[in-house]
């Protein structure tokens, strides 16, 4: 079992635990909540022994394993099935003393290792990884490619994947599903459920904990409280006790009071003072209870648009796609006021291709779009983040988009998305990635739209914030198009979901469990039809390739590929251009001189070339990213050939 006795933690001068006490089990599963920097994440560094206490006594049996999911991966030209394989060290060990032994011709540590490879089950272990990178949603041809030719969300699966492969008694998971889709999502809660270890999970999404953990224990003031049940209990539980906790604050309050206002008053009399000494005594006695802290630091809501339109968008026999790559087909699609709908659908599907294009950022391949006269999209995507200026503080993005507004209403409305005091006039490059998706959803509330395009807007958000943007999504008048994994957001906001699969968006009849077993029909059909076809063998049996074949066939990729990259690079040099261009206008503007009242024509002129030079690096970014698309989905084609 793991076993905290009298335990104290300090980062720096920061007091994380101050002598707790935690008993976990082993074969329990555990989640870890509370604030962000409240110690869970240094909690896990102390089970590593990566940190060592400052008091008190972290017990782990010596002989359990642990394995644990890095943060971060080097872009390798390894396999991907051979990086995830590398996560059974014991494996390759074995096999590399087996090579040792084979080179050396000593039958006699051959046999030996043999043996001790049956017994770490050697000869399934392909198989294994590739069901485990099948279940993340990687293809068959992705397991054959380096990792370096993944994006960094796609890295992270395959950390997941290395971490899912090593034999563990003690399984740490940070924050797995932060880059998984809801299809990944449920296959590794079915996973984690058959799971034999001890399990201590981090996760901002509570639907997650309650399929998977039992137990839930709250980082709460420097303290450890143990809950029984998943997140929902957890929350139960703890909204009672708070609510003992703040009546007892009160009558101790209210009892602390009188006794005080009887000090004051008879202290001096000679008749009262030793009742009056007593009263002292016992107050000092008195254990000083802490008030309760319902308050979430975020408040805040989408501000009503001015104008709307009967019909505010929608697709008339739309095909969608990027270049030539046609994604969906026959899309008929119409977006009204008071629309609450959720797209749901398999990774690649092209629920992202399909917001892209009502936003306006894709054209349409075929088809009519017809947008409302009076239509003002708020769209929030994850590319949107690394497009904040770096160097602007929260303030200064928000003057960009309002600069007739108060200083003091802008610092109030950031103040509803916690961002206070000295934070508003910190520049965004010192920000987490959940600090910047909270400035990216201020300034799209900010602006009043009558249409919200979400995709995966709770990436990176802690739980409190997703609640919020629940509670405000939920109050907000206006049409909303959600892509999300958060099914706690999905059941809670939208009245109706859309599938998108083998190339068309029609309407799903059912709720989300009905989704989990049509997906899981889906990818029956999938593994049939590949059968079938004979094209590839199915993901969970083994893959032998010919090495130099492969090499060849890579080459050959390469050598396709050249001038699309090069097209690239040059849209990429452009953009960085541009972008040199809007970081000088943007040092400009940071002086806080420019909005006074005299220097109003300066500010005007600068917000224009603001503004040109940032309508110039849009359009580069768009060709950019259109650019990268269509080289990601050229090189798919020509690794499913080779």
């Amino acid at each position: 079992m793991i076993r905290l006795q009298d335990l104290s933690l300090q980062r720096g001068p920061l007091r994380l635990l101050d002598h707790v006490d935690l008993t976990v089990h082993p074969g329990h599963k555990v989640g870890l909540v509370g604030a962000n920097g409240a110690g869970k994440s240094s909690l896990f560094a102390l089970l590593q022994g990566q940190l060592q206490a400052d008091s008190g006594e972290c017990a782990i049996p010596a002989q359990w394993r642990i394995a644990h999911m890095q943060q971060e991966v080097v872009a390798l030209e390894r396999r991907a099935l051979d990086y995830v394989l590398d996560g059974d060290t014991r494996l390759r060990e074995l096999q590399h003393q087996m090579e040792q032994a084979q080179q050396q011709q000593d039958g006699a540590a051959m046999g030996r290792l043999n043996a001790e490879l049956d017994a770490a089950d050697a000869w399934t272990a392909e198989s294994r990884a590739s069901r485990l990178l099948a279940g993340l949603g990687f293809a068959e041809a992705q397991m054959q490619r380096p990792v370096s030719s993944f994006s960094g969300g796609w890295r992270m699966r395959l950390n997941l994947a290395q971490t899912l492969m090593c034999p563990s008694d003690l399984l740490l998971l940070d924050e797995p599903t932060n880059h998984l889709d809801l299809d990944a999502i449920l296959w590794l809660e079915g996973w984690l459920q058959q799971y034999p270890g001890t399990l201590l999970l981090i996760s901002h999404d509570r639907d997650f904990m309650d399929a998977v953990v039992q137990h839930v224990v709250h980082f709460e003031r420097q303290k450890l409280v143990l809950y029984r049940g998943g997140y929902s209990a957890f929350e139960r539980t703890r909204a009672e006790r708070m609510l003992q906790q703040q009546q007892a604050y009160e009558k101790q309050q209210a009892e602390r009071a009188h006794m005080q206002d009887f000090i004051r008053r008879f202290k001096a009399k000679a008749s009262k003072a030793k009742q009056a000494q007593s009263r002292v005594k016992a107050l000092e006695r008195m254990e000083e209870l802490a008030p309760a802290h319902f308050d979430s630091p975020f408040h805040f809501s989408f501000r009503e648009a001015g104008k709307t339109s009967a019909t505010l968008v929608s697709l008339r026999s739309a095909a969608l796609g990027h270049g030539d790559t046609h994604i969906l087909q026959q899309v008929n699609l119409q977006l009204t006021p008071g629309t609450r709908m959720a797209l749901l659908g398999p990774n690649g599907a092209g629920k992202s291709t399909l917001i892209k294009s009502l936003s306006g950022e894709l054209p349409l391949l075929d088809g009519e779009v017809v947008r409302g006269e009076n239509l003002a999209i708020g769209y929030f995507s994850q590319h949107q983040l690394d497009s904040l200026d770096a160097k602007a503080s929260p303030l200064l993005h928000l003057q960009r988009i309002a600069p007739d507004e108060t200083e003091q209403k802008l610092r109030d409305f950031l103040g509803g998305f916690d961002f206070r005091g000295d934070r508003c006039d910190e520049p965004v490059v010192n920000f987490s990635g959940g600090e910047k998706a909270r400035l990216a959803l201020a300034l799209i509330a900010w602006q009043k739209p009558n249409l919200l395009l979400l995709d995966e807007p709770t990436n990176h958000l802690d739980l409190e914030m997703r609640h919020a943007l629940g509670e405000a999504l939920q109050h907000y008048e206006g049409a909303m198009l959600l892509v999300s994994h958060d099914r706690h957001l999905l059941k809670t906001t939208v009245d109706e979901f859309m599938l998108v699969a083998d190339g068309k968006v029609v309407p799903f009849d059912g709720e989300l469990d009905d989704y989990g077993r049509w997906l899981q029909d889906f990818r029956t059909r999938q593994l049939q039809a590949l059968r079938t076809a004979g094209d590839g063998e199915a993901p969970g049996n083994d893959i032998r390739i010919d090495r130099k074949a492969q090499r060849q066939a890579e080459a050959a990729i390469r050598q396709q590929l050249a001038p699309h990259r090069k097209q690239a690079e040059k849209l990429e040099n452009e953009l960085g251009k541009t972008q040199a261009q809007l970081t000088a206008i943007e040092e400009q503007l940071a002086d806080n001189s420019l909005y006074e009242a005299d220097a109003k024509d300066r500010l005007k002129q600068l917000l224009a070339e603001q503004a040109s030079w940032q309508t110039k690096s849009d359009q580069l970014e768009m060709q950019w990213l259109e650019s990268m698309e269509q080289l990601e989905v050229l090189e798919q084609q020509l690794a499913d050939k080779a």
